[in-house]
């Protein structure tokens, strides 16, 4: 089964800039070749860049089909790539395993570049294209195996700390933690890189860009980490809110008021049979002018009712958090077989996961 590969629109700035600076300097230490040739042999590497890039992907990717894990989507970005899989590993070993696959293609590439610049000419255009090839893998490999999500390192070190303490969230806060030390890290070597003069203001713009990357990245780990870990305290059943069904058509206004009167905090509309077929959204009815609502039906302001709105009460734990996140919505139906027990707000699950919970007493 294939999947999509995306091209970002930062993908094709960076491509854009590495093709005139590093076309500019061909073009200044060999004159005789002329300025067209020289930025096609730019934009030559930014396809190496690409490919390279992309058979890193592909190494997670390929990897997680070997282990059974459906990939959605690879995406090549300004500063990388990424591989969107269907679900998380099963295990830790699988976890390291997909992790470690990118940087072992891209150190495998490195060393190909190697071997073609021990082959060909020095100081030929072969040997510089070879040489920038060798030295940019190696560089991907050596950096994305450094210990901090989000890079590939941080997988693999979330994996060994999962295996250790049985929890997979700990090993995502712990590797979270880990990659903002990195980001610092990073940071500190672009200003005395800078200072020492080994990298111009491009090198620490891009360095920067890098840097804040990595920090976004790792504070979302750090972040995801403190929300799983209470996960298996979630339970739908305990957030579900009473609710009341009107049929399609109905004013809004009326429909409020019916919802007021039997002090149901949600609407559903139902159709003639009685059937659930949309969720009102509090935002959309919130924004409707008072005036307005006995005129407008209550359908303007509900969500038609697809299968992946609709969850079963008894949900707990990680399955909510996959649930939700498979089909994103505010309102979700909540049934015990075919009867109706009420909504659950994304809102309100939202609050029970960052809310502090009680101190024990």
């Amino acid at each position: 089964m294939s999947f999509p590969v995306y091209l970002s629109g930062s993908w094709v700035l960076l491509a854009l800039l590495v093709t005139i600076i590093y076309g500019g300097n061909v073009a200044q230490r060999h004159p005789d070749l002329g300025p067209t040739v020289a930025y096609l042999i730019g934009f030559g590497f930014v396809v190496c860049l690409g490919v390279s890039v992309l058979l890193h992907e592909l190494g997670h990717a390929l990897t997680c089909r070997y282990h059974g894990i459906g990939v959605r989507a690879i995406t090549l970005e300004l500063l990388g790539g990424y591989t969107v899989m269907e679900r998380e590993a099963p295990r830790p070993g699988v976890e390291a395993t997909i992790a470690l696959a990118g940087p072992a293609v891209s150190l495998l590439l490195g060393a190909a570049g190697v071997a073609v610049v021990v082959a060909v000419p020095d100081g030929s255009i072969a040997w510089e294209l070879a040489f920038q090839f060798a030295f940019s893998n190696l560089v991907v490999a050596v950096f994305n195996i450094l210990p901090g999500l989000p890079l590939d390192g941080g997988r693999a070190l979330r994996a060994v700390v999962w295996a250790i303490t049985h929890d997979r969230y700990r090993g995502t806060w712990a590797a979270g933690w880990a990659g903002r030390v990195v980001a610092v890290i990073a940071l500190l070597g672009a200003m005395v890189g800078y200072t020492a003069r080994v990298l111009n203001l491009f090198g620490v713009v891009f360095a920067l860009m890098v840097v804040g990357v990595l920090w976004a990245g790792a504070t979302q780990a750090v972040q995801f980490g403190r929300l799983g870990r209470r996960l298996p305290s979630i339970r739908v059943v305990d957030l579900v809110r009473t609710a009341i069904g009107v049929p399609s058509q109905t004013p809004l206004a009326e429909a409020l008021r019916r919802a007021d009167e039997a002090r149901a905090t949600a609407v559903l509309v139902t159709d003639a049979s009685g059937r659930p077929v949309g969720l009102v959204n509090d935002h959309a009815v919130a924004a409707m002018p008072t005036e307005r609502r006995p005129w407008v039906a209550v359908d303007a302001v509900a969500r038609s009712l697809s299968p992946g709105l609709v969850l079963p009460v008894d949900l707990t734990g990680e399955d909510v958090l996959r649930a939700v996140q498979a089909h994103p919505a505010s309102e979700y139906l909540v049934v015990s077989g075919d009867t109706v027990v009420g909504v659950l707000r994304a809102a309100d699950l939202a609050s029970a996961l960052t809310s502090r919970p009680p101190r024990s007493v």
